[in-house]
């Protein structure tokens, strides 16, 4: 089983008509998602990909039963977007647009979790259980089924450490882009609880990188509830104190966030640490001993 999203679970895309938009949709319905709508307002009664568009949430979900959505919106009109998508109704909501300020989204967390919603993302590559679907713009090549649990803060770096997985012949789970901004939905904690109760999921990959205290967090947690074998992979082992590294959460601040202090609070939670991503598939066949 697939963690997060059900495997018939109905799809909604917010934003279709866009470049972006549409041609993720044309992705994820190859890859077996089942995308039921779109939504972009002043275009209601289009098709794109033979998805109908709808005016807004409500008519689409009223119509389809869609129960989540991908958010291909650009960031000033993401925020009334998810909340639409909250107010009809949509249970799960992954946010691929990047540059959506910390305030609003702090007011989009707070309302998403009184709606009894889940967020992934903003700035998130998505979400994917390959031969089930995909919520987002990971490339589908990447992928194989199997039983290894993916979460990280990189898109790039998920792209890089799945292909060296199934190319070592290690199939996934599901694999989870949690986003690289300060503040995220879906943290590292909540997919390493999902990923500890799936009973698909043998093991479990966890790609971070410098800034903020998340990795941190996850290591201690790993250590007190986590019984399945981790392997992590900490990027910005040679990033300069003070210089943003490409993601908005990607700084070392004051001597916080640093590679090494993530990298020594996960090996002291018993977690394999890979120096590069070429390493991570290796420490998986040891940890799982295939």
């Amino acid at each position: 089983m697939a963690i997060i999203l059900r495997d018939d679970a109905k799809v909604l895309i917010q934003g279709i008509t866009g470049h972006q938009g549409s041609f993720h949709t044309a992705s994820m319905l190859k890859f077996g998602t089942n995308i039921v709508a779109g939504v972009v307002p002043g275009r209601g009664g289009e098709r794109v990909e033979g998805i109908q568009v709808f005016e807004t949430c409500k008519q689409a979900v009223r119509k389809t039963g869609a129960e989540a959505s991908v958010v291909f919106v650009p960031s000033k009109w993401a925020m009334d977007a998810v909340i639409e998508a909250l107010d009809a109704g949509i249970e799960t909501i992954v946010i691929i647009t990047e540059h959506i300020p910390i305030r609003d989204f702090i007011i989009l967390f707070r309302y998403a979790k009184l709606k009894g919603a889940r967020i992934v993302g903003p700035n998130s590559p998505g979400i994917a259980s390959p031969g089930r679907w995909k919520l987002g713009i990971m490339p589908n090549v990447i992928f194989k089924h199997g039983s290894t649990g993916v979460v990280s803060r990189s898109g790039t770096l998920t792209y890089e450490i799945v292909n060296n997985l199934t190319e070592a012949g290690i199939g996934q789970s599901t694999c989870v882009g949690i986003g690289g901004d300060p503040i995220v939905g879906t943290d590292f904690i909540e997919v390493l609880e999902l990923f500890q109760e799936d009973p698909e999921t043998e093991n479990i990959v966890l790609i971070g990188e410098i800034g903020g205290t998340a990795e941190e967090d996850a290591a201690d947690f790993i250590a007190k509830r986590v019984t399945k074998p981790v392997v992590g992979y900490i990027a910005g082992r040679t990033a300069p104190t003070g210089k943003r590294m490409g993601h908005a959460g990607a700084i070392i601040s004051r001597g916080r966030g640093s590679a090494n202090s993530k990298v020594s609070a996960l090996l002291e939670a018993g977690v394999r640490v890979a120096k590069t991503p070429a390493e991570v598939p290796r420490l998986v066949k040891d940890a799982a001993r295939y």
